[in-house]
């Protein structure tokens, strides 16, 4: 991946984000009731109480970062340009690298010509730094600028992207690496490698352009590839889609008259891992950092190197199976936190998982393969330790055939398992909506920023993803990891099987107001979101 750079920012904090608007997000007003019996009872944002869990947190050496979201033309390889919104020119973003224990400080200038924000996937981290418009600041205007100032407090494998509309499906991506001081791995070298599925600016289209098009549904003949209808919410959605909950600038984007680009809807996508449907969207690319499979990026080692790979899955609609040709990896981590080690052939990453492995590697040139699950098409990055003709775009190493590695598989290592504890509380998170009408929602009820799951500091937490679809949806929560089932490994995005449901805990230690959605970016931009809220 490229370097950092590091630039000096003036000041911190968060005036832009306004204490008002903080202050009215915790009332519990607007159009959907509050399921406190208190309207006002929610930690705001911007509380005490959020003051004293940074206080906790502690402070270190401030690393200074300056990020801007502009648009550009970017470059995908093999003579592929294409016009969309990036951090800067380069696709991913530079990477950000801290070590645990910093004071990140981050000015964002947004010369985008629409609002925007950053969210730090995966960090447990000050709730009004979360970056979610609406809910934990304003929307960071177009031609303004915006600080985030915050104490990184574990280590591990992360990323950052906007919580607005559907922009995390253009450019607007990089990983953020959180470097442990006292790294008990042993690795001669680290590649990071973010995966991606692409559509923007190709043949004319947006993301906002394939929300559109989806959001009208289909018409299947009385076939209905979602399932769940409007579940247990008792809400009615035969009157069409409504999009009244979406982001305004993304509502006013998908509403133009003429949506430009060709049909993008995905037809006949399964897959047996994924239980069924495996997608929305046909992507015209799949990129391993930024590049298509006719133009990869080499990454260059010695024989008999250890290597950390540590893999980013930044898609919007895409799980990716993931291999290495002639080498097995042995997995260490996901999400930022480790696991017993596990060797495997392939493993699975649903959009916004990541994992990192290792990697002895040998003599010659291997492709990293990442088929995008169900759809038939990959991204390709090649590791170099030799001589040797390199390998052709489409190559599929063998042990893509193995059966991936999921989630489920893996347990917590010692020191991050979370310690046995009965739940004090249940939030029961059913799945909701169709492929045909486009309805995704949480217990029937599309996204809206006053309607809360309310907690309270020190509880453990059970959250029970109940999927009433035909669809995989990755559930991800803000601010916190969860622990899967049985020991398992520590997470903060899971994939929840079609027609299953999956119970994992959490321990209420940072409080605000928090997003759960699914990270399927047109799934959730058409209301498969809800609010954790922190009682006061």
């Amino acid at each position: 991946m490229r370097k950092t750079t590091r630039r000096a920012v003036l000041g911190a904090g968060i005036a832009a984000a306004g204490s008002g608007l903080l202050a009215a997000c915790s009332k519990g007003s607007g159009d959907s009731p509050s399921p406190s019996a208190t309207p006002g009872g929610f930690v705001s944002p911007d509380g005490r109480e959020v003051a004293a869990a940074e206080a906790r947190r502690g402070t270190g050496p401030v690393r200074q970062v300056r990020l801007t979201a502009t648009p550009a033309r970017l470059d995908l390889g093999g003579g592929r340009t294409v016009a969309s919104w990036a951090y800067g020119d380069t696709l991913p973003g530079r990477e950000v690298r801290v070590t645990a224990g910093d004071t990140l400080a981050l000015t964002l200038a947004n010369h985008l010509p629409v609002p925007t924000s950053v969210h730090w996937h995966g960090l447990a981290l000050r709730n009004d730094m979360d970056g979610v418009p609406g809910l934990t600041q304003r929307p960071v205007a177009a031609g303004a600028s915006h600080d985030y100032r915050f104490t990184v407090s574990h280590p591990g494998t992360y990323w950052l992207h906007p919580h607005s509309g559907t922009q995390q499906d253009r450019g607007l991506y990089a990983p953020l690496i959180v470097e442990d001081p006292k790294e008990p791995l042993k690795y001669d070298k680290e590649w990071v490698v973010v995966l991606d599925d692409w559509v923007d600016g190709v043949d004319g289209s947006t993301p906002d352009a394939v929300l559109a098009e989806l959001a009208k549904g289909m018409d299947m003949g009385g076939m209905d590839h979602g399932g769940g209808g409007s579940g247990g919410g008792g809400m009615s959605h035969s009157g069409g889609h409504d999009m009244s909950h979406m982001s305004m600038t993304s509502a006013e984007r998908a509403a133009s008259p003429s949506p430009t680009g060709p049909p993008r809807m995905l037809m006949g996508a399964t897959s047996d891992v994924l239980g069924g449907d495996a997608g929305d969207v046909a992507y015209p690319y799949y990129l391993a950092n930024g590049r298509t499979p006719e133009d990869p990026e080499t990454f260059s080692a010695k024989p008999g190197d250890r290597v950390r790979i540590r893999l980013i899955n930044a898609g919007g609609d895409t799980a990716f199976r993931v291999a290495l040709g002639d080498h097995r990896m042995t997995v260490t981590h996901t999400d930022g936190f480790p696991v017993e080690h596990i060797q495997t052939d392939a493993l699975l990453l649903g959009m916004g998982e990541r994992y990192d492995v290792l990697v002895e590697v040998k003599d010659g040139v291997f492709p990293l393969t990442a088929l995008a699950e169900g759809k038939k098409r990959t991204a390709l990055a090649l590791l170099r330790t030799g001589g040797g003709s390199a390998p052709g775009a489409d190559v599929r190493p063998r042990e893509l055939e193995s059966a991936p590695l999921t989630a489920d598989r893996l347990k917590a290592e010692g020191g991050v398992a979370l310690k046995e504890r009965r739940p004090d509380r249940t939030i029961t998170l059913k799945l909701t909506g169709s492929m045909a009408k486009y309805d995704w929602a949480i217990n029937g009820r599309t996204y809206s920023p006053s309607y809360r799951q309310p907690v309270a500091a020190g509880e453990r937490v059970r959250l029970a993803f109940v999927n009433a679809t035909t669809m995989w949806h990755p559930m991800h929560l803000h601010g916190h990891t969860f622990a899967l089932p049985g020991g398992g490994a520590r997470k903060d995005t899971a994939i929840v099987l079609p027609g299953k449901r999956l119970e994992v805990d959490f321990d209420a230690d940072n409080p605000g107001l928090w997003m759960i959605h699914c990270h399927n970016v047109y799934h959730a931009e058409s209301g498969m979101m809800t609010v954790l809220g922190y009682r006061a």
